[in-house]
This record gives structure tokens, C-alpha cells and sequence, in this order.
């Protein structure tokens, strides 16, 4: 029996679709058919089913937060089954053991790889025959293409010893870093919890940095010459391409032709230049590209973007969203070709298409490693099914279709008019636009900067003109927070940070920290854990993100590098060039490196007043039992924080369904009484007051 495994429940229905099939419980069973001819099992993974063991799992000593316990490293590593996902495991593990032969159909990546293998290996049925399912596309073409061109699976082993080996080096970091550094910050009277990770306080490290440069910055004033000028076919605009810090330096400068005594003055045409620009058609969307296009436009935050490419990739409408491949091969560029008009109905464009041979700028085999760019698969969306995809599927799928179908479409060309006119020796330049061809501009998406035309007068060289002047003064302004879609940008290219070429060199051939697949997960996991927060889509550093990153300043935790010289070692592992055990052992080494640099380097941060500070930041109200913490929202409930201190109050933000904002929890503490509740679901919906008893929250209806 041949049982293929998928990683998700969707994705197992999109593997069986080309079949006939039959819905079992936990998996769905292909038919006898020309591709099985004796049929097949499909199942899944509910994502990890399987994980590795928490510290107390091998030692009950390791439960409690000590500095003599660490560093924490089990003489070896292992796994259980996800609590929750126990019943779906069962299911799996009955499967694998009946299989003769197993086909891996998840994700075609490390991570997906890790998913089916360690599933394979928890079922014990890692000595059975397995094929490899590789697709960027479940469209049922693609699909049948798959399973007629299976890899053999020892070719992606490697691939399930990186991700192991990642997988345990960044649970050793985790680990100890994390409880390191919170208990050294304890003993300074720090009450928090501290996650620290490979990639995550690197880029932590890297929104501090940008933030502290804000905060330090100096505003100084500039001086700039400005003139309208007026000639025998109209006026135009132009400045002095120099800014001076005092007007008393600019006068000086432009001297003695310009004076202060008036603002009037004989000018003449020195110069007319035109130029023809050309703008290509932008590459086609990996998933950073997208997220980072789409959270400018629409301020769409990057786990959004992902879920909801995600989505379309699971429904057969996109390609394979966890790329970093920004160019398709011949095989892509004819389906989409072919299917122009289709793609053009689903939005109501109407173009000539203007080239039909694949360019290099997007198709390029030899540049196509895993994973293609992402694109439409040949599966078309009629305007009426596009018109039930939720606003975000509409938002990602359009940016998708459009970038696609730009490659079909002409430059965009404009001719760039630069005059100078000059007033004796002071030189005034002024550039105008003029738009030849739209091109492929015609497709820009809601929220692209509209680029004015900025036509120029005709003049002539040696015409004479009318000048009138004018000072500006303005103030040097400084470096801006970064955005959420910045944030992913920032991890891509985090190469430009480092000065030692070797280690630059490094992070970009790993293409920055983290990977498309993480990216938006770290961002995810420093809101999570209150580093950083967003208002109105600009990221700052918290008071508690500001004390790790003085905590760890100077370290290898703080810095790109360390990451430049991981991703380098996995992806050796990952060709089979590297040893996942060496790895280990290195991770292992690293950590107690780690145990008495922190020491120094915690030594050193002056947390007097930081206490308070961060406690206080986001408190809700006092604590009603211990009296002395404050009780926060900690995203999935609210709790005090003073619990490192023992106390362990704490609620829940929900309720039978209903959801207990910050307000009605500072009533319920400060009053021990909230204003009536609607629309709790018992057995019946119902209203009611909540109240405080010794902690604990009752119902009131009275």
C-alpha cells in the first residue's frame, strides 16, 4: 500500500483532487487508477505533530530557572508527539506502519521535510521504501506532472538533518541564552522574562540601533536658493544644488551677483538637456518582496500577506509562496502566456501584449533553485470566484496577477528635461517629466505613488529670463522607524550591517536572517513577546526590548554574524557537504561561551529606574492580590508581574466566547465589579455582571 503524507489537511485534498477518492477519517483514500494502480492513502500532519522535548521532559531539575543548571544539554535529543494533535498521530502512525512504500508530499522545503521525516521516524517506519513529491504548484496538472516524476528520498535526506540541526542549535540558544539572561537580570532587579534567539535579538538589536540613532539625532538648519523663472513660453522652478547651514555662508557663496537688497534679477537659459528614461518592468514577487510591496500599499502586515498566499497556494490559484526566487523557467512563462486573456478578465484590463519571448529579467532556469517565483498557476479565477475572496485573497492575488503580467508589457519611458539657468556664476536647476509610453505602469496597484508629469517650458540656450528668488529654510530631519514591510526587507539584506567580508559574504549567500518561511514569525515573536510594537505601522523598541539589547550589546547574539556563519553551516548539511553532528556539538560549545560573557556584559547595563519602567509599561491596573505588581495584557491572557515574585494572578481574556477587554478587567480589580456583559454562550446565550472572589472570577445577575 502506498500512503503519501501532507503536512496539512488541505494540502491532502489537493494531492488526492486529480484521483478518485473517498473521505476516510484522518485521511482520504485514492481509488485504483492509472497513476495507482492498486490506489493510495493520503495523509497528514496537522503542521508538527511532532516536537522536541522541553528541558524538564529529561531532567525534573531543569523545571526550575537556575544559573547552576546551566547550560542545559541533553546527552541526546529527543522528541514527542504534539499534546493536542495526539489523535491525528495515531492515525498517521497506523498508516505508515500498513505502508509498503511512502511518498513525502509536504512542503518541498527544510521545513517540510522535518515534518514528514520526524513523523516517519516517531511511527517507526524509517526503514521503509520512500519516494519525494517535489511541487511549486497544486494545480491537478502539476500535481499528476509530481507523482509522475518522483525523487527518490534519499535525495532530500539532507535536507531533514539541516532542519534537525537548526532545530536543535536554536533550541540550545533558546534555552540557556533565555534563561541567562533572565536570571542575571533578576539579580538587577529586572522582573521580566527574556526570550533570546539566534535570528530574533539580532533583529531586535537591529530596530534598537535605527531607534537609538533617532533619538540621538541633532536637527541642524540648512539655507537653499530657490527661483521662478520666467521665460518668453512660461515659467519654471529651479534651486542651487547646494544647502548651506547659515544664510550668512549662502550669501557669501552666491555673491556678488546675488545680494539681500533684492530678490530680482536678469537670469539666462545656460543649458537644456533631454534625456529618454526607460523603468523595466519590476521582477517578479518572491514572498519578501511581496510582503515588504504590499505592506507599503496597504499596510498589510507580513503574516497576513503569508497566511493569505498561503491560502491561494492551497487553493491552486498561486505557485509555492515560500520563496526567494524571484525568476520562472520557460515551462511557467508559457502557461502564463497562454492564459493572458484569462488573467485579464478576472480584473477587467484590457493590453496588447507587447512581448512574447521570455526575457532573462524574469526567466532564467540557472537562477531557479527549490522554488520559482511566486506566480498565478494556469488554474484561472472568473471574475465571479474572485469576486467571494475575502478583501486580503482579492489585495495579494491581484498584486500576484498584475506582477505577472507586466512582464507581457512595454517600459515605461519618459523624457527627463534638466534646464540650468544661472545668474552670473550661481547655477539654478530645474528637471522636468514628461511620460512617452505608460507601459507597464498602467497596471500600478492602490497606494504606488502617482508620478506627476512635470513638463518644462521650451527654451532655448542663451535666452534671456526673469528672475525672482527666494530663501528656504528648513531643518535636517532624522532617519525614520522602520515599517513592518521595512522590517522584512531589513532581515533580507542584514549583509550590509557587517564590515568583515568573509561574514558579509556569508549572510548573503544565506539571503539574510531568517528565511522566507520566518521572517514574519520573528516579527511575530517580538510583538509577542513586548520588544517592540507597532503604531500605525512604524516599529519601536519597548523599555523591556531596550534592556536586552543593552544586555547583549557587543555579543555574537546581538549581531548578523552569527546567523551569516549558521546558515553557511546548514546549508552544507543541507548539500550533504556538512555534519549535522559537528554542528551540534557547536551549538553545544557555544552555549557555554555564552555563560561568562553574559556575565560581564549584564554587569554592565544600568537598569536604576528600568524596573519600574517596564513594569509600569502597558500596566492596566494594580494588581488586586499581591498588591505590588501590575496586571498586563500578555496577548492570550491577562497576568501580574510580579509573578517571577509568586504571585500568580492572572485571567483570562475569554470568556464562554466572550472576550474581557483592559477596561472590564480594570474594574473588575479596582471595583471588583464589571459593568454587564453581553452575549456569553453557555447551553444558552446569556448577559451578566463578572465579579472578583479571592482571585477568582464568579457570575453575577443582579
Amino acid at each position: 500500500m502506498i500512503v503519501i503524507l501532507a503536512e496539512k489537511p488541505d494540502q491532502g485534498k489537493l494531492l488526492a483532487s486529480p484521483f478518485p477518492s473517498v473521505k476516510r477519517e484522518g485521511y482520504i483514500e485514492i481509488q485504483p487508477c492509472s497513476q495507482f494502480p492498486h490506489g493510495a492513502k493520503v495523509t497528514w500532519a496537522i503542521g508538527h505533530l511532532v516536537e522536541l522535548k522541553n528541558p524538564d521532559e529529561y531532567d525534573p531539575s531543569w523545571k526550575k530557572w537556575s544559573l547552576a543548571s546551566l547550560p542545559i544539554i541533553p546527552e541526546r535529543f529527543e522528541y514527542k508527539v504534539t499534546k493536542d494533535k495526539a489523535k491525528q498521530f495515531r492515525v498517521v502512525k497506523s498508516l505508515l506502519k500498513e505502508a509498503s512504500q511512502i511518498i513525502i508530499g509536504t512542503d518541498a522545503a527544510r521545513e517540510g521535510e522535518n515534518i514528514a521525516r520526524l513523523l516517519i521516524m516517531m511511527a517507526g517506519a524509517s526503514r521503509k521504501p520512500t519516494k519525494r513529491l517535489w511541487l511549486s504548484s497544486y494545480t491537478d496538472h502539476a500535481v499528476r506532472k509530481g507523482f509522475a516524476a518522483l525523487k527518490e528520498g534519499k535525495e532530500s535526506e539532507p535536507l531533514f538533518y539541516e532542519a534537525q540541526a537548526r532545530q536543535i542549535g536554536d533550541w540550545l540558544v533558546g534555552i540557556n541564552a533565555s534563561r541567562l539572561y533572565t536570571l542575571l537580570l533578576q539579580q538587577k532587579g529586572i522582573r521580566e522574562n527574556f526570550s533570546v534567539g539566534r535570528v530574533q535579538t539580532p533583529v531586535l538589536k537591529l530596530i534598537y540601533d535605527r531607534q537609538k540613532e533617532i533619538e540621538q539625532f541633532k536637527p541642524e538648519p540648512f539655507f537653499e536658493l530657490e527661483g521662478e523663472f520666467t521665460v518668453k513660453n512660461g515659467k519654471y522652478n529651479g534651486k542651487i544644488q547646494k544647502k548651506f547651514k547659515t544664510e550668512e555662508e549662502m550669501r557669501r557663496a552666491v555673491s556678488p551677483e546675488i545680494t539681500s537688497e533684492t530678490n530680482q534679477y536678469d537670469a539666462k537659459v545656460k543649458d537644456r538637456k533631454v534625456q529618454e528614461k526607460r523603468l523595466k518592468p519590476p521582477q517578479l514577487h518572491s514572498l519578501s518582496t511581496l510582503q515588504s510591496n504590499l505592506n507599503r500599499r496597504t499596510k498589510m502586515s507580513p503574516t497576513t500577506v503569508l497566511k493569505t498566499v498561503q491560502k491561494l497556494y492551497e487553493k491552486g490559484y498561486v505557485s509555492y509562496p515560500r520563496t526567494d526566487s524571484q525568476y520562472i523557467t520557460e515551462e511557467e512563462f508559457t502557461y502564463i502566456k497562454s492564459n493572458i486573456k484569462g488573467y485579464q478578465t478576472t480584473f477587467s484590463i484590457d493590453f496588447t501584449p507587447k512581448f512574447l519571448y521570455p526575457s532573462k529579467r524574469f526567466v532564467d532556469a540557472g537562477k531557479v533553485k527549490d522554488h520559482y517565483a511566486i506566480v498565478p498557476t494556469e488554474k484561472l479565477v472568473t471574475p465571479a470566484k474572485f469576486a467571494s475572496f475575502s478583501p486580503q485573497e482579492k489585495t495579494v492575488y491581484e498584486e500576484i496577477v498584475k506582477t505577472a503580467l507586466k512582464m507581457f508589457m512595454e517600459d515605461h519611458v519618459y523624457d527627463e528635461t534638466v534646464i540650468t539657468t544661472s545668474i552670473g556664476k550661481n547655477d539654478f536647476l530645474s528637471k522636468g517629466r514628461t511620460v512617452k509610453v505608460t507601459g507597464w505602469k498602467a497596471l500600478e496597484g492602490k497606494g504606488e505613488k502617482k508620478e506627476e508629469e512635470q513638463p518644462l517650458p521650451e527654451v532655448t540656450s542663451g535666452e534671456a529670463a526673469r528672475a525672482v528668488l527666494n530663501v528656504k529654510e528648513g531643518m535636517t530631519q532624522p532617519p525614520k522607524p522602520y515599517t513592518l514591510g521595512q522590517l522584512i526587507t531589513l532581515m533580507k539584506t542584514a549583509g550590509k550591517y557587517i564590515e568583515d567580508k568573509e561574514m558579509k559574504d556569508a549572510l548573503n549567500a544565506a539571503e539574510g536572517l531568517g528565511t522566507e518561511a520566518t521572517r514574519a514569525g520573528i516579527i511575530d515573536t517580538l510583538l509577542l513577546r513586548e520588544f517592540i510594537e507597532v503604531n500605525k505601522n512604524s516599529v519601536s523598541v519597548t523599555q523591556k526590548g531596550s534592556i536586552l539589547c543593552e544586555a547583549v550589546d557587543g555579543t555574537l547574539l546581538s549581531k548578523p554574524e552569527m546567523t551569516a556563519k549558521w546558515e553557511t553551516f546548514l546549508k552544507g548539511i543541507g548539500t550533504g557537504e556538512k555534519s549535522k553532528d559537528v554542528f551540534i556539538e557547536n551549538a553545544g560549545k557555544l552555549c557555554f561561551a555564552l555563560m561568562e560573557q553574559a556575565k560581564t556584559d549584564v554587569g554592565r547595563v544600568n537598569t536604576e529606574g528600568l524596573a519600574a519602567a517596564v513594569q509600569h509599561e502597558g500596566a492596566i491596573c494594580l494588581c488586586p492580590v499581591c498588591k505590588e505588581g501590575n496586571i498586563l495584557d500578555r496577548k492570550s491572557y491577562y497576568g501580574c508581574s510580579g509573578y517571577m515574585k509568586g504571585c500568580k494572578q492572572s485571567f483570562q481574556k475569554k470568556i464562554l466566547n466572550k472576550t474581557i477587554s483592559p477596561a472590564q478587567i480594570k474594574l473588575l480589580c479596582e471595583k471588583g465589579k464589571t459593568r454587564k456583559i453581553k452575549g456569553f454562550k453557555g447551553k444558552k446565550t446569556f448577559d451578566a455582571y463578572l465579579v472578583l472572589k479571592n482571585g477568582k472570577i464568579e457570575f453575577s445577575f443582579s
